[in-house]
């Protein structure tokens, strides 16, 4: 059974991704890693380089800045990593820049690899989401945020990222998936106030045009806690590769989290509430089929 992990990444530095910590994570499991670099103007690519690992592939890309619809440029970049996976993988193993696997799963993941490796009926592995937000002590969790998505998919070339790279389809169709008892680690709003505006600033920009950023999201202007409707207090342990960034963190989520519940409007709490109590969360999204 071979393994190839794959990711996409540009200015890695300037933004603060953890995408180092994401690769190694998964690595251990992986025969190959395939990262796309794209043409970053900061130090992403002596980054990737100093991963002490012959796994390691390294191609590199364009980003196309014109698209200014949906992300789609994520799912182009995910796809160019994508088409550079050797042909000879079974199991494709994506992570974003932003994502990290508790090793405490890994063994869970491998064996779960390893059952569906000759299920015709099964495309790809669903895992579960934890969703960190201002800071590394506290969970987002409420209908704005997805619980699962797809990571690890069999590999096939009609297989192709979907809108913002979020999830995958196989000739425009859905993935039969299986859901697996591991999760994923996102941080992608863990950052201090100041850094994770100018992150929003960039990253929207694959969204929206200049003029809409400029209104909506003015240089220097702190960036305000208000979309994440509710936190919980995480009480489990980090990813052993997230432990140095956590100690060096300098900041402290200087908001109230039982704020978040009061700004929720009587819809969403409602809704909330049915999800709470019986785990099912009305018109949820989802860009697959579990079977």
């Amino acid at each position: 059974m071979k393994v190839t992990g794959f990711s996409f990444i540009r200015n890695a530095v300037k933004n603060d991704y953890p995408i180092v910590q994401a690769i190694l994570s998964i690595l251990p499991i992986c025969d190959e890693f395939v990262i796309a670099i794209g043409d970053s103007t900061d130090n992403t690519l002596e980054l990737i380089e100093a991963i002490d690992s012959t796994k390691i592939k390294i191609i590199h890309t364009i980003w196309d800045e014109s698209i200014r619809e949906g992300g789609r440029t994520f799912a182009q970049e995910t796809d160019k990593a994508y088409a550079a996976i050797s042909k000879d993988t079974d199991w494709a193993f994506y992570i974003q820049g932003d994502e990290c696997v508790h090793e405490n799963y890994l063994p869970e993941i491998k064996k779960a690899m390893k059952e569906h490796l000759n299920d015709k009926n099964t495309e790809g592995l669903l895992f579960k989401y934890l969703h960190f937000y201002g800071s590394y002590d506290f969970v987002a969790s409420s209908r704005r945020w997805y619980r699962n998505e797809v990571r690890i998919l069999k590999f096939n070339p009609q297989v192709h990222s979907y809108r913002d790279a979020q999830g995958f389809r196989k000739n425009n169709q859905k993935l039969k998936v299986k859901a697996i008892d591991a999760y994923m680690y996102h941080y992608g709003w863990v950052q201090a106030p100041s850094g994770l505006d100018n992150k929003v600033r960039n990253f929207n920009k694959f969204y929206h045009e200049d003029s809409w950023i400029e209104e909506n999201l003015p240089v220097n202007q702190e960036f305000e806690y208000g979309n994440a409707d509710r936190l919980i207090k995480f009480r489990g342990t980090h990813p052993i590769h997230m432990q140095k960034r956590i100690e060096h963190s300098n900041w402290k989520l200087e908001v109230d989290p039982t704020l978040f519940k009061k700004k929720m409007g009587l819809r969403r709490r409602l809704l909330q509430k049915i999800e709470d109590l019986f785990g099912w969360r009305i018109g949820e999204y989802k860009n697959y089929k579990i079977v």
